[in-house]
């Protein structure tokens, strides 16, 4: 049997949990850190899974690969492998000889089979001219794939944001797009089909209002609503026509926001509590962003009245992420701007709405933790302690260090503009530098 790693899990166990105050970081804590850290400063994606950190402190891998030794000795404060009871396996002169030797026959006969080719450059060898090919006949089989690559992206993008695999999906929504135009589809599966594109279609869309495309966004919006309209499918509708309204939101058009919101709810008695909660919401967010004081209050009421009602085994795979954290962040996002100006009136119950968000959503949303965070700390900035402030909000720019998000990046700044006053105190001047340092990694 080999020997227990114990310094390494001794480590672990002295970091705290990210995901759950008061505790020590679990294996998946502890890879889910890793992969972030590599990505901030080696812009690589890695998959450290907490199976394989299971295998290091178990002793039976003992020399990780380089990328992962560097980021565990950053995050658990080593100095060196031999901290974290890392070490090569000990091989004899003469195997280190013949593989010294080996290496350079290999390399020699790659150099005399590929000839010229070696000097192709990588982005030339990126360049692939056969696309894939779709199916003659559109099958059971093919809409679960899509709705299943679907589901990944849209998960992808709540854990590391919009940023990283756009690119991706992007391809995926051309094939699937494909598969409309150029193969036949038996009538019983259609609606299936249209419904998994606009699926599909919605997640890219989400991807890119992140990362700031908004352009291809409202254009995957469009697709998406198109395949939803297709199909006569209420529910997909919805929750486009609600990604949209906060797009426009978002981009300074709240009253077109309104709008679309409000086109949503015209058949509101068609749709699920989750989906009638999401949209007051978004309704609630349109409203404070006009103005519209008791407007805001009724549409927030709207919306917990219809989460008190949600059975989450009858909502679409879509709506599963609808739990009580993303409703107390939406509806606190929601509240934000009336707090601000009328902190006596709003500001309390906002911070609870968004400190449930913050303590409820678990680390497949970290960005809605993040995101939901700064506000939190903006909020208690502008209307509160800017020590208690500084405290939340380092512990969400820590969060918002894992993934790659636009939006997150644009309440990083506005909390930074609202600390400015209080830069005299050393938490607050060290909360300016943190944020300033994440948004240039």
């Amino acid at each position: 049997m080999p020997d227990r790693n114990d310094a390494l899990r001794r480590a672990r166990e002295r970091l705290t949990s990210p995901t759950t105050p008061g505790e020590s970081a679990s294996r998946q804590d502890l890879a889910d850190l890793v992969n972030a850290w590599i990505y901030t400063h080696h812009q690589r994606v890695t998959c450290l899974t907490a199976n394989y950190l299971g295998k290091l402190e178990r002793g039976l891998v003992r020399w990780p690969q380089a990328d992962y030794r560097e980021a565990l000795r950053a995050i658990l404060g080593a100095e060196t492998d031999a901290d974290l009871g890392f070490r090569r396996a000990r091989r004899s002169s003469t195997a280190l000889a013949v593989e010294e030797v080996g290496d350079v026959n290999r390399k020699g006969f790659f150099r005399t089979a590929l000839g010229a080719a070696v000097s192709i450059t990588l982005a030339d060898l990126a360049q692939f001219a056969q696309p894939a090919e779709v199916p003659k006949a559109v099958q059971a089989a093919d809409i679960l794939e899509l709705r299943t690559i679907a589901g990944v992206f849209s998960a992808w993008d709540h854990t590391y944001g919009g940023g990283l695999v756009r690119d991706a999906v992007n391809a995926q929504l051309r094939y699937s797009v494909s598969l409309l135009q150029h193969s036949t589809c038996p009538r019983a599966l259609h609606d299936e089909l249209y419904v998994a594109v606009g699926w599909l279609g919605h997640s890219a869309a989400a991807m890119a209002f992140d990362a700031y495309a908004h352009d291809d966004a409202r254009r995957m919006f469009r697709l998406a609503l198109s395949c939803a309209e297709e199909a006569g499918d209420w529910h997909l509708r919805a929750k486009v026509l609600s990604l949209m309204a906060r797009q426009a939101i978002w981009c300074g058009d709240a009253d077109d926001g309104l709008t679309l919101v409000e086109l949503a709810l015209v058949r509101a008695d068609r749709l699920t509590p989750a989906e009638r909660a999401m949209l007051y919401t978004a309704r609630a967010r349109a409203m404070a962003k006009l103005g519209m004081v008791e407007g805001t209050l009724e549409s927030v009421g709207k919306a917990d009245e219809q989460f008190t009602r949600i059975r989450p085994a009858d909502e679409r795979p879509w709506m599963r992420y609808y739990d009580a954290a993303q409703h107390a962040g939406d509806t606190g996002h929601a509240m934000f701007d009336l707090a601000l100006k009328q902190s006596d009136r709003f500001a309390a119950a906002t911070s609870q709405r968004l400190g449930t968000a913050v303590e409820g959503h678990v680390a497949p949303y970290v960005r809605s933790r993040a995101i939901s965070g700064i506000k939190l700390a903006s909020l208690t900035m502008a209307t509160g302690d800017p020590d208690e402030a500084a405290v939340i909000g380092m512990r969400a720019i820590g969060d918002a260090g894992k993934v790659r998000s636009c939006r997150a990046q644009d309440d990083m700044r506005e909390l930074h503009r609202l600390a400015q006053p209080h830069d005299r105190r050393t938490p607050v001047a060290e909360l300016r530098h943190q944020i300033r340092t994440a948004i240039q990694a």
